[in-house]
Formats: structure tokens, sequence, C-alpha cells
């Protein structure tokens, strides 16, 4: 076990653009793959999950390290010194790692991992609000889950395919899964694998999809047939989930405020062989209001602040700010209100987000429920799913039904009452 070079320089120019240029960390990882052709699937799984730790591991290694942002060149590799250290790398003989204090380092590992906000490497305010919002029990289980890498999961996409069929498929390319209880579609690798270079990805047959996340679609008690809007669809992980649970049989409406987003879904949904999804920019208050009372069931996955992704999304702690948290919850409450208006009497709604916090989840659906709107909805479940319970992301969805419209009383029984 030894640091190779080019590999460690790509991991210091990758760590540059994250955290100096305010680049997101799958773009950089992506990016820093591609970057020689020569590079193994080894070489390539050390850029990408060493690029990942250092950003994870941040704040910790930082201290550890003694170094403040903004982190020039030096200050990158003391960082990487402490990574390499305390995953038992022997330190080369190379100018940049002259003098690593190894002993020193794993000594202040162990003093700062006394302190929850430095042992599990999130800013002050993040610490403080998860206790807050979920206790300080529930809090330090939590977020220590969200320290782990995720899983790769995926999606079967049974527009085109059968689990049984892709697990044999995979098998053949030494790629090998386990299922899910209560999952019907989701296939978990046992090792990390590009899934993305097969052919069985170009040709649809499945989606990278969080085990979790898969179970947002099936929460929308979906049936063939039906017209289904899903209002922040984005690239459209959910949408093209929805569209086979409903076997292209209906109206599939896709929207959302960034063209570019949809472009990506269409470009996934002709992969994956969905033909039942049309799609609409809401550029103006008229597309959601043409639509109301239209939907037999509605989907809103709501902007959030994602603290139930962390583990795929470790750079969001450090891009996230509490004043964004506090302009989200009230475009939830926004859009809750507004994209409600879209489900018909009878009809259903999933409220869903990737946080955990409940201000973010269960009370901005009791707030909605006092709303004006939110009135003509019946509560029917909700679901809270944590990283620390569950293995996989932290979600939150609550299913309602709006009531049937009530009945006028004929013209003559007003008229008899008055």
């Amino acid at each position: 076990m030894r640091l190779h070079r080019n590999l460690v320089y790509t991991t210091i120019d990758s760590l540059n653009a994250i955290f100096n240029e305010g680049e997101y960390a799958d773009k950089v990882v992506a990016r820093a793959l591609k970057k020689d052709k020569r590079w193994g699937s080894s070489d390539r799984k050390f850029v990408a999950e060493t690029i990942y730790e250092v950003v994870r591991w941040k704040r910790l290694y930082a201290e550890i390290a003694e170094v403040k942002e903004p982190f020039d060149r030096d200050n990158l590799w003391r960082m990487f010194s402490v990574w390499a250290v305390l995953r038992g790398y022997p330190i080369p003989d190379w100018r940049q790692l002259e003098g690593t204090p190894e002993r020193k380092i794993k000594g202040r590992f162990d003093e700062l991992s006394k302190v929850r906000a430095l042992k599990e490497s999130i800013p002050d305010w993040m610490d403080e609000m998860g206790v807050k919002e979920l206790g300080e029990k529930v809090w330090a289980t939590e977020i220590a889950a969200q320290n782990q890498p995720a899983k790769v999961v995926l999606r079967v996409n049974t527009l085109k395919t059968t689990k049984e069929n892709l697990r044999a498929i995979l098998m053949d390319l030494n790629i090998e899964t386990d299922t899910l209880k209560n999952q019907p579609d989701a296939l978990v690798l046992k090792e990390r694998a590009n899934v993305f270079m097969t052919d069985v990805f170009k040709q649809g047959f499945f989606e990278v999809q969080d085990a979790n996340s898969q179970l947002v679609a099936a929460f929308l008690d979906v049936k063939p047939g039906m017209r289904i809007v899903d209002t922040c669809a984005g690239a459209g992980g959910k949408t093209l989930h929805i569209a086979a649970l409903m076997e292209n049989k209906g109206q599939l409406i896709a929207m959302d405020l960034y063209e570019s987003k949809l472009k990506q879904l269409k470009i996934r949904a002709k992969r994956d062989g969905a033909f039942n999804i049309e799609y609409r920019i809401i550029d103006t208050t008229k597309v959601i209001k043409k639509l109301h009372q239209k939907a037999d069931r509605v989907l809103i996955d709501a902007p959030c602040s994602g603290l139930g992704v962390l583990k795929r999304n470790p750079d969001a702690k450090w891009k996230l700010r509490p004043e964004f948290i506090d302009n989200i919850r009230k475009i939830q409450s926004e859009v809750l209100e507004s994209y409600s208006k879209i489900v018909k009497p009878g009809g259903k709604l999933v409220y869903a987000t990737c946080s955990v916090l409940p201000s973010e989840n269960q009370e901005q659906v009791e707030r909605f429920l006092t709303t004006d709107i939110g009135k003509e909805f019946t509560f029917i479940k909700d679901q809270k799913i944590l990283a620390s319970e569950s293995g996989f992301d932290g979600f939150y969805m609550a299913l309602l039904e709006r009531k049937e419209e009530v009945a006028k009383p004929p013209k003559e029984i007003k008229e008899a009452k008055a």
C-alpha cells in the first residue's frame, strides 16, 4: 500500500477546485476520473474516495493540521498528510510531505474527537440545529451515520427488464448485488463499481437511485392510466420511477423551474423507454393554474436543506448556511400551498424532502393543514426515515388526500330554508 504521485496530485488539484473555487464535489470527481485513460479501476477508486474523504472530514483535518481557510496548496498538502497518516499510509519521501508529524497527528485526532462538531466534522451551527430539532441522542447517531459513504443502489427499470434478469446480467459482469426486503425494484451493489459504463445502463435497464428515494413514488399510490404531476421533477429520478409504476399508461406531467433539468430528464426518459411524460417549465403562475384540480396524484419533492443526504453530498456541509435553511422553509410552505391546488377532489398528494429536520417535514405538513387550501385535505400517513436507522439516505414523506367536494344543496332547499 503506497501513494502514487500522479493520483495524489490529481487529488490536491480537485480539493483546490472544491474548497477554493466553489465547485461541486461530484462534478470535480467526474472530471478527475477522466484525466488519465491509463488509470485502472483501483486508481480511479483511490482518487474518488480520497477526494470525498477529505471533503467529508474537512473541518477535523484542518484542525489537526492547524490550517485555516482559504487553503493554499501547502495547506491542502498538510490536510492530505493527515488523511494519509490516519489511513495508515507510509509517508513517501516527497518535498510536499517533508516533516509530516505522524505522532502529533494521531494525538490531535484523539484529543479533538472528544468534541462532536469536530469529531463529525460539521459547522457548529449545524450541530446546534441538529440537537435542537432531533435531540442530543438521535442527532449524535444520525450525523455519525451521515458521515458513512453512501452505498450504490440501483432501481430496476421494470419497463425494460426484471430484477432477476438484471441481477444475472450484472453477475456475468462480476458485479454482485443484494436485494432489499420490501423494496421490489432495488439492488444494492456489494462493492462499488462504475455501473454507468455498462451496456445495460446505456440500454436503460436501471437507474442509480438511493433505496429510500425509491420509496417515494410507491408512497404516492400510483396506478396505470392516472394523470400524475411531478411538480419539482428536476432531472427526474422519481419521475422515471413513477412512469415505470404507471407502466407507461396514463399521463405524467414533469414540471420544474429549470429547463436544463428537464432536458436531462428527456435524455434519461428516452433511454429508459418512458414515453408517457410531458414536460412543462414553471415560468409563470399560469402553468400551475391551468392544472388546478386536474390531477389524480401530485408529488411535491420539495426543495430542502439536503440534511438527509450528506453521505452522498459531503460538500453540502460546507456550502449550507443557516439563512438558506430559513429561506427554504418559506419556499416549502409556498410550494405546498400553491402546488396542492393541482390535486383534484378525491386525489392524493405526497410532500417529500431529503431532510431529517422536523421543521422542514412534519411541521410543514401540520402548518399546511391549517391553511385555507390545507383544510381541504386529510392527513393519511407519513414516514420519517433516518440514515442511522435505515443505512441509506434520510427522507420524509407525507400522504394527504383531497376531500371530495361537498354537494351543494338544490336551489329549492335553500329557498325552503329561507
